[in-house]
């Protein structure tokens, strides 16, 4: 077997593990009486971001080969996630927060860092093999967005999206994934930079860059655009499927297969990786943040004036518009990061990057989001609240809104496009 279709099958799984419930588990909280806990269940995949990675990336750098850590970080995410989901067949509708909490949080804590952890092995067995990285990698991770695709149908049409199932289906394809892993090519530790001190080897020393009044106006405005990142992801599931309290629409394929259709959203984010070199040449780094951002503001404003019968073209063009506001937003980001700062500190410019947005942003967004919803839906009520929803969405991009008409205002930056096509 060759090794992009090795590396395929890793990522794959890489992503299959996580598609399994990251866009369902609402509904199940929402089944158990936890919906006021939504927001920190998503959250705690923020929490665990912002020192998790850099704990295991120590560890993989030093002493432990990356493909042999993957493996033990799969194999105990999924030994929690199958205790959380024994744990919600057992106690039925009478599941405890704290219980079923703890044992999310431990198979979340390990499986975070796994991102990070299987672009290494990826990027070392690559160069291993002698392929260019930057050509090579993009089409094989394509192939992890086809897994989180893929495992949300299944969990989809299996009927599990709104029961504990999507926990064993998850823990099922981790253990897969960890037996996996432990046949890839070995990446050797290095021995070299044992000598760092704690700050250089927790990227701690990007931080560097907030000395610079135009990459410190940059992190901010990705820690607030980051914010919009992990909402969708713990509430749409949720929101399509409380029509189904509604006649009108209770058999209608949202309704019915809310992950389905939610999986359009994925679908997007693939083909539009291919839009960015063209834009980010074109437009610069403002002008295409300026259009993630009006992105997101319709990604909620068409959430909140769709509905899964005659207005699901509006919940559709919802899904495509993801794919603008997820890639011109995380991707070029990486993208402007990268250009604008220097080789000796890429890494943890790069990691920074990612604790303003997946590690900040996100549990602020989350925690955010689930006081507005609590503000608007009564959960509790036997009345529709298709209507609440919308009012909590319509909050949703009125914020998106707001970030986007400052950002515009206050960050300067003069795009000069051959910057753009250095390596």
């Amino acid at each position: 077997m060759s090794i992009k279709v090795r590396l395929i099958i890793m990522n794959f799984l890489q992503f299959a593990v996580w598609g399994a419930y990251l866009t369902s588990m609402g509904s199940y909280l929402i089944s158990v009486n936890l919906a006021s806990h939504i927001g920190i269940f998503y959250a705690m995949q923020g929490i665990v971001s912002l020192f998790m990675p850099a704990i295991l990336g120590i560890i993989a750098d030093r002493w432990i080969p990356a493909q042999k850590l993957l493996s033990f970080s799969h194999f105990t995410a999924a030994l929690f996630m199958a205790l959380a989901g024994y744990y919600g067949m057992t106690a039925g509708t009478e599941v405890e927060f704290s219980t079923l909490f703890t044992f999310y949080s431990l198979s979340v804590a390990f499986y975070m860092p796994t991102l990070a952890l299987s672009n290494s092995v990826a990027y070392t067995v690559l160069d291993k093999a002698g392929l260019d990285t930057v050509k090579t990698f993009p089409p094989i991770r394509i192939f992890g967005t086809i897994g989180f695709i893929s495992s949300m149908w299944i969990v989809d049409l299996l009927g599990l999206q709104n029961t504990y199932g999507q926990f064993f289906a998850c823990a099922a394809i981790g253990v897969v994934y960890g037996a996996y892993a432990l046949t890839l090519p070995n990446c050797p530790v290095s021995k070299a930079g044992q000598n760092k001190s704690l700050v250089e080897a927790l990227g701690l020393r990007a931080f560097t860059l907030f000395k610079q009044k135009k990459m410190a106006i940059f992190f901010i405005f990705s820690m607030l655009l980051g914010v919009s990142l992990q909402i969708t992801n713990g509430f749409a599931n949720p929101y399509i499927s409380s029509f189904g309290s509604i006649p009108e629409y209770a058999n209608t394929f949202g309704v019915q297969h809310a992950n389905i259709l939610i999986s359009l959203s994925q679908v997007s984010e693939t083909l539009c990786i291919l839009l960015i070199p063209f834009f980010l040449k074109r437009f610069g780094i403002k002008q295409v943040m300026l259009i993630a951002m009006f992105a997101w503001v319709l990604r909620f404003g068409l959430f909140g004036t769709g509905n899964p019968g005659s207005g699901v073209w509006m919940f559709v063009l919802s899904m495509i518009v993801y794919g603008v506001a997820f890639d011109f937003f995380n991707i070029s980001g990486s993208l402007f990061v990268d250009k604008e700062t220097d080789k000796s500190i890429r890494s943890s410019a790069q990691g920074l990057f990612v604790i303003m947005t997946n590690g900040f942003g996100a549990t602020i967004g989350t925690l955010g989001a689930q006081v507005v919803v609590d503000y608007f839906v009564d959960f509790k009520s036997s009345m529709p609240q298709v209507t609440q929803w919308q009012s909590s969405w319509f909050v949703f991009a009125g914020y998106a809104l707001i970030v986007a008409i400052v950002f515009a205002f206050v960050f300067k930056y003069k795009h000069h496009p051959e910057k753009m096509n250095k390596q």
